[in-house]
């Protein structure tokens, strides 16, 4: 069974991360949103404390999807809001497919690059990140200890990376390094998003200013094929935003599990 963790109550909310992070990214924002929910934090196949990733003959979608039903079913949760960074909001889009969801906020969702070229960005970026987490592992509890350590190694992920505790940062370090496996496998299974959603699904594509990973012009991608989405900007965020700006984010969430879906930024702004 996956690893995870949960909190609050009410009507059940998924989080699933992105590749090469772990479920701790959503710290940041699980106690707002414990405060309407009964939150399930997951690792997925291959990350954090989870078993290894598997593709056992199945398809790429299959691989990421199944072991989320399988979850779902031992922990008891039924048809959860869904919210999901990179390739768990990827991953939040097809639940959604599959009738296994509620709502659906994706976050910088994996799927929308136009062409190979942007897509071989991706892998190239991945692979820089791994080879030089593994060069400076040795020195990183010392590097990270120090607000220019966490912009060098973590700018590429987060617009703001001083925020992020140093024990943090070198967990996420070590949990990238721990899971390279499961992240080369999934990249090279990567596929575009089709788009054949539920024409009734509740669905938010949020999109950070300054992601440097998927990089924001793709939510035009993502307004064409997900027309019927409520599409928004997140000013001023990265590829993996919660701790740029958790009260956006939670804001982000909770428009969408609340269905206040013509609420733009500035309205969750003055919400706050």
């Amino acid at each position: 069974m996956l690893a995870y963790e949960s909190a609050g109550s009410g009507e059940p909310l998924l989080l699933i991360h992105g590749i090469g992070h772990r479920r701790q990214a959503w710290h940041p924002v699980v106690d707002r949103l414990a405060e309407h929910h009964e939150v399930f934090l997951v690792d997925l196949p291959g990350h954090g404390e989870s078993p290894a990733h598997a593709t056992d003959g199945r398809s790429p979608r299959q691989a990421l999807i199944e072991p989320l039903e399988e979850f779902m079913a031992a922990a008891g949760i039924e048809r959860p809001h869904v919210v999901g960074n990179s390739l768990g909001a990827l991953i939040s889009l097809e639940m959604s497919k599959h009738g296994l969801a509620r709502s659906v906020t994706a976050i910088s969702p994996a799927g929308f690059w136009r062409n190979d070229v942007e897509f071989a960005y991706v892998r190239a970026l991945f692979a820089s990140v791994i080879a030089t987490s593994g060069v400076l592992r040795p020195v990183a509890p010392w590097l990270l200890r120090h607000p220019w350590g966490r912009t060098l190694g973590l700018s590429w992920a987060s617009a703001r990376p001083t925020l992020i505790a140093p024990d943090v940062a070198y967990a996420d370090l070590r949990n990238m390094l721990d899971s390279k496996q499961a992240v080369r496998d999934i990249i090279r299974g990567g596929y575009l998003f089709d788009g054949a959603v539920p024409a009734d699904m509740p669905i938010t594509i949020a999109w950070g200013s300054k992601d440097r990973v998927l990089r924001p012009y793709q939510s035009g991608q993502a307004r064409l094929r997900l027309p019927g989405a409520r599409h928004v900007e997140l000013p001023g965020c990265g590829h993996v935003p919660m701790a740029d700006d958790p009260d956006l984010i939670a804001d982000t969430i909770l428009a969408t599990t609340q269905g206040m879906t013509d609420m733009t930024t500035t309205d969750l702004r003055r919400t706050a």
